[in-house]
């Protein structure tokens, strides 16, 4: 059989990206100028596991549509091979790890080169793969972009990255939706962050993938072994490979050849055949075969990858060691550790790699560099260069209809407005998909699915509908469907939203997710939340229902922190309406907030950074309200957008303002009919986006400071015209603190009222009264901080 003619220049590269790796490693920490004295780190050991088997992949196997979630510890090895392709630069690799340099772990969003996922809590980039697959279906079984060939969505995985749970939910699901064209490559160095892993765990990991319907691939041992084995004894090697210990293992491979040679002719010596397989090589040749598992093997791994001719998934079990190449190989410690410059002097020196050229792409190479460059430019993978794609913003109408009723929840308006837009021939309908954990019905995108659907790539019909059994729901599946049903794990939910968010860049087509859960359960997959903004996915998340008003289900449904999350979670827009119509200007606004990619300074009317968009979080609540009957002018639905408007608005004399968000906007008008007995001029000022007008306040702030004199934010401007003397009052049903800040916009008094702690099962008014923001709590709150006359029938402060 003749030699794969890459395999000289992919062996080359190999030992040029290891020494790439190390070498900006040991430049951040040994090297650079540091200020603050600070270890930079950058996982030399665990980077060098994976370096064959990313030299493997970029250098040979990939090609432009394939997508690569790369573990988070490898980045330096892949911003070695970037740089190697064109697509990063010297400065970058310089500042690893410094300001604005290539990134500890890869970044969609930071790093300059072409990152499709980035990575670094721990495992779930592996399961974005999995659901970047499935959005790579949805596109594909909605006929858009026909003639684009389908990629594979590839995850390398740390060994111990395997503990984190959120895999194997990731795998149940995608076992459930039929998941294709995944690859996950599990770099099983059999070391963790503090130890070596357990005995056997291959196994489990074998029997785990095959029962989700995955194939399996191990990639256990090496050409140079494969070779042993064959020779007259070798199948005593290869037994006695298989029995050894990890601890051993490892042991043995850090103190090198002379103490293989050692340990080996103690277990295996006296039986001829064996023992001449140990004494024909060096120690340094006997190193090396020890050495040479599956996953340091470029012909094996090759062998294997591009063996795969099918769409199923594949796990590829490849077996490696830490550090393999480098002085700390091996060593159960070495997972944080860094090379010495002794050892990297040494190292360097073996390498090839002369003082002063450091960072020559050929530097130490033993082919020529017309060569090198010749092969780099005909690399499959980098043939198109940047793989990012684009795609046109999908039309919103101008509005939305309200749904004509006139007492509703938001939770209740929010499926009638999307219902609207099922029955349209709306090119935004078209474009939304919807994605619920097991609750679509009771966060009410019944009706929505009732009309477009549910996904899937094989047709199932309802056979409650077949057989003619009366049911309010039709669950039909096609290829077509909007909607994707998942079971309930919320990190599921907001993977998925992440891939869905991201369509338009990893596939070329747009699409407008949205994701319904129980607000409470936010906290469940708040990681993966968080995640999914670091990548800049865009997508809307309709949490409901939401807070104490969620009276009946207990201290368990009723959620306290949530609207803190939506104040301080980067890349996400935090909602919180008490009316319908307020929902749907909200929600036109979303729509169109989550196409947009623009740049430049922010509107100085707000002082947001509206132009550069991000993804949606709707508070919603089922509590049925009143409905204002109101004409929605064009400077209300700025206000609404902006994060707040007067529903009654102060007069010049006002004692109190009372600022409420949400469903508790009855207990708030109440409460200012019961202050006005009194007062005059009290003024009501419906919150709708507390997170909003927070953000605007302390952009204008930075303005100012820069020297902008004249920046006004939304709530300065709302707030202008309060007296000093003016007390504020704030309230919602969740924490306190949301709206606490107000106080500090114009220094008026504040008294905020919210819940702290959890609640317990009753009815609206039980729970209301027993937190004090009925609306007695709110007026005698109001007269803690701006007495007035007493008011009649006022209950005392619990």
């Amino acid at each position: 059989m003749s030699l794969d003619p890459r395999l000289p220049f992919l062996a080359e590269l190999e030992r040029k990206i290891l020494w790439l790796s190390t070498w900006t490693i040991h430049n951040a920490n040994h090297l650079r100028e540091s200020s603050d004295g600070l270890k930079v780190g950058g996982h030399q050991a665990s980077s060098a596991s994976l370096a064959t088997i990313l030299t493997a992949l970029y250098m040979a196997v990939l090609r432009p549509e394939d997508r690569v979630a790369v573990k988070p510890h490898a980045s330096p090895i892949f911003h070695a091979i970037q740089y190697l392709l064109g697509n990063q630069t010297r400065e970058n690799l310089e500042t690893f790890r410094g300001y604005k340099g290539a990134q500890s772990y890869p970044s969609r969003t930071k790093d300059a080169d072409d990152v499709d996922f980035s990575t670094g809590s721990v495992g779930l980039g592996v399961a974005q793969t999995l659901f970047a697959s499935l959005v790579q279906d949805y596109v594909k079984a909605h006929g858009w972009a026909p003639d684009r060939p389908e990629g594979r969505m590839i995850a390398l995985v740390g060994d111990a990255e395997m503990d984190e749970g959120n895999i194997f939910e990731a795998l149940l699901e995608g076992w459930k939706q039929g998941v294709r064209n995944t690859w996950w490559i599990i770099d099983y160095n059999r070391q963790s962050l503090d130890a070596v892993i357990r005995e056997g765990l291959y196994a489990r990991f074998e029997a785990i993938f095959r029962a989700f319907g995955w194939d399996v691939v191990t990639l256990k041992y090496g050409s140079l072994q494969e070779a042993a084995f064959a020779e007259p004894g070798g199948e005593r090697l290869r037994a006695w490979i298989d029995t050894c210990p990890n601890q051993l293992y490892s042991a043995l491979t850090f103190q090198g050849g002379a103490a293989w040679r050692k340990r080996l002719l103690d277990d295996l010596g006296d039986q001829g055949p064996v023992t001449r397989i140990i004494e024909s090589r060096s120690d340094e040749e006997l190193g090396r075969l020890m050495g040479n598992l599956g996953g340091h093997d470029l012909p094996n791994l090759i062998k294997a990858f591009e063996g795969i001719d099918h769409d199923r998934p594949v796990m590829f079990l490849a077996y490696t060691i830490k550090g393999h190449g480098l002085p700390l190989a091996g060593h159960k410690d070495n997972h944080a550790g860094l090379l010495t410059p002794a050892q990297l002097a040494a190292y360097q020196a073996s390498a090839g790699v002369r003082p002063g050229h450091e960072w020559d792409r050929f530097e130490g190479l033993n082919l020529p560099s017309a060569e090198m460059e010749r092969f780099l430019s005909e690399v499959p993978f980098n043939a198109r260069g940047r793989r990012r794609f684009t795609a046109p913003a999908v039309p919103v109408p101008a509005e939305l209809a309200v749904p004509k009723q006139a007492a509703m929840s938001t939770q209740q308006g929010f499926g009638l407005i999307l219902n609207e837009l099922a029955r349209s021939s709306e090119p935004l309908a078209e474009r939304i998909v919807t994605t619920a954990p097991d609750v679509t019905v009771s966060t009410n995108l019944g009706a929505w699915v009732n009309r477009r659907g549910l996904f899937a790539r094989q047709e199932l019909k309802d056979l409650f509908k077949a057989e003619r059994i009366p049911s309010t729901f039709t669950w039909d599946f096609s290829p077509k469907g909007q909607h994707i049903e998942l079971g309930i794990a919320e990190m599921n939910l907001f993977i998925l939203l992440s891939g869905l968010g991201l369509s338009h860049s990893l596939f070329g087509e747009r699409l407008i997710p949205i994701g319904t859960l129980y607000d409470p359960f936010i906290a469940r997959g708040l990681d993966a939340l968080n995640y999914a903004c670091y990548q800049d996915s865009r997508f809307i998340l309709v949490a409901t229902p939401s807070g104490v008003t969620l009276a009946p289900e207990g201290g368990a449904h009723q959620s306290i922190g949530t609207p803190l999350i939506g104040l301080a979670q980067d890349g996400l827009a935090a909602f919180e309406p008490a009316f319908v119509d307020e929902l749907a200007v909200i929600l036109r606004f979303a729509f169109d907030y989550v196409q947009r990619y623009g740049e430049g300074e922010p509107n100085e009317r707000s002082w947001l950074r509206d132009e550069t968009g991000g993804a949606v979080y709707l508070r919603l609540s089922t509590r049925t309200l009143d409905q204002p009957t109101r004409a929605m002018t064009p400077e209300l639905s700025r206000d609404i957008v902006d994060g707040a408007y007067w529903m009654r608005k102060p007069g010049p004399n006002a004692q109190v303002v009372v600022a409420y968000t949400g469903a508790l906007a009855p207990e708030a008008i109440e409460a200012v009919g019961l202050m006005a007995e009194d007062r005059r001029d009290v003024g009501l000022l419906a919150v709708t986006s507390a997170d909003r007008l927070n953000a605007g306040w302390t952009a204008a702030q930075r303005a100012r400071e820069r020297g902008i004199v004249h920046a006004r934010s939304h709530i300065e401007r709302l707030l202008d015209d309060l007296p000093p003397n003016c007390a504020l009052v704030t309230v919602l049903d969740g924490h306190p603190a949301t709206l606490a800040w107000l106080g500090s916009v114009r220094g008026h008094r504040t008294r905020s009222l919210g819940v702290e702690h959890f609640g317990q099962t009753g009815t609206l008014q039980d729970l209301y009264r027993h937190f004090g923001i009925d609306a007695q709590g709110i007026a005698a709150a109001a007269e803690t901080i701006a007495p007035g006359r007493p008011i009649r029938h006022l209950r005392a402060v619990p």
